[in-house]
């Protein structure tokens, strides 16, 4: 992600403005479901927790709702997001949708987080973690492109608060209902991204991320899902389907003709039905399935595009990337 400020891009290290005193932007949009002490089950407004590693999109995030109509509030104290859900119920449905902005700014009130999702969770209360990712190459960047220090390293060098703030988090990224890893993407594509999972007027039960990608540029680290293809022949191997990728329909022929590939693409279809009736259950609304071979190029390519259609035939709202396409 880019981070020049004059041109709407975050920049690293402390969000807007620093210190613990919570910053509030408005909107509306329409309602949630949930349940609190003498307040009507439907006024209950929908709720966005938004955090992350620091440099890694929180603020961009956080003004993609905004402009969607949620009601932001940046670096509220965790101890206080109740409250605020309290509040935003009781507008008369002014305030029907609700995102906060949780980080290590407020580190003295991070500790309390844990007990705050515990108390929406006795209310019934619908929340969602979005956690934004991002390396530690392209976070290092970032912050020196700014000349701005890491809010967690002290005396020490930016890769010490980065480690810091990872263990810091490590809980609630395994918690977060949405991982988005920021590391290859600007701005805008940010942006796009969450447009895609939160602009729909109506929300889907479940949406999908089929993600194809090359083992030797690393494993995506928001899958949710991995799924490894090089048990199939490498069409890179075949000297008039090399310069093509997964979606040439010759490539795609030639992937499926081998043993083992259609059987493949049935099972696990099959599978992934399993799984996400189980997700619907635990109330997770996104997975990121990644599908790698080799270079990300051919096999990759062609089978995200058939578990995708797969997936939008079973009724889940899908969105195919193609992550290291195009970098050989």
């Amino acid at each position: 992600m880019n981070v020049n400020e004059h041109e709407g891009q975050e920049t690293p290290g402390p969000e807007s403005q620093g210190g613990d005193g919570a910053q509030v932007s408005t909107g509306t949009s329409t309602g949630a479901n949930g349940d609190a002490a003498g307040i009507p089950e439907a006024a209950i407004p929908e709720l966005v927790i938004i955090s992350g590693m620091s440099g890694a999109g929180r603020s961009t995030a956080a003004k993609c709702l905004e402009d969607l109509g949620w009601f932001v509030v940046d670096n509220l104290p965790p101890a206080l997001i109740p409250t605020m859900v309290e509040l935003g119920a009781r507008s008369q449905g002014n305030v029907a949708r609700i995102a906060v902005v949780v980080d290590v700014r407020g580190r003295r009130f991070f500790d309390n987080l844990r007990e705050s999702l515990a108390d929406l969770e006795a209310k019934h209360v619908t929340r969602r973690i979005v956690f934004l990712e991002s390396s530690d190459d392209a976070l290092v960047r970032r912050f020196e492109s700014v000349r701005r220090p890491h809010p967690l390293q002290g005396d020490g060098r930016i890769v010490d608060g980065i480690a810091a703030e990872r263990e810091l988090l490590r809980e609630l990224r395994g918690d977060a209902d949405l991982v988005i890893d920021t590391s290859s993407l600007n701005v805008h594509e940010l942006r796009a991204k969450m447009d895609a999972q939160f602009a729909g007027e109506e929300e889907p039960e479940l949406r999908a991320t089929v993600m194809s990608f090359g083992f030797k540029y690393g494993l995506p680290v928001d899958a949710d899902l991995v799924v490894d293809m090089r048990f199939l022949p490498n069409p890179h191997w075949v000297p008039e389907l090399r310069p093509y990728t997964g979606l040439n329909e010759e490539v795609s022929a030639y992937v499926f003709n081998q043993p083992g590939a259609k059987e493949f693409i049935d099972r696990y279809s099959e599978l992934l039905q399993l799984i996400a009736a189980g997700y619907r259950r635990e109330g997770k609304r996104y997975v990121t399935i990644a599908v790698g071979c080799t270079g990300g190029k051919h096999r990759s390519v062609a089978t995200s595009e058939k578990l995708a259609a797969r997936l939008v035939s079973q009724g889940v709202e899908t969105v195919v990337v193609h992550r290291d396409m195009g970098r050989e």
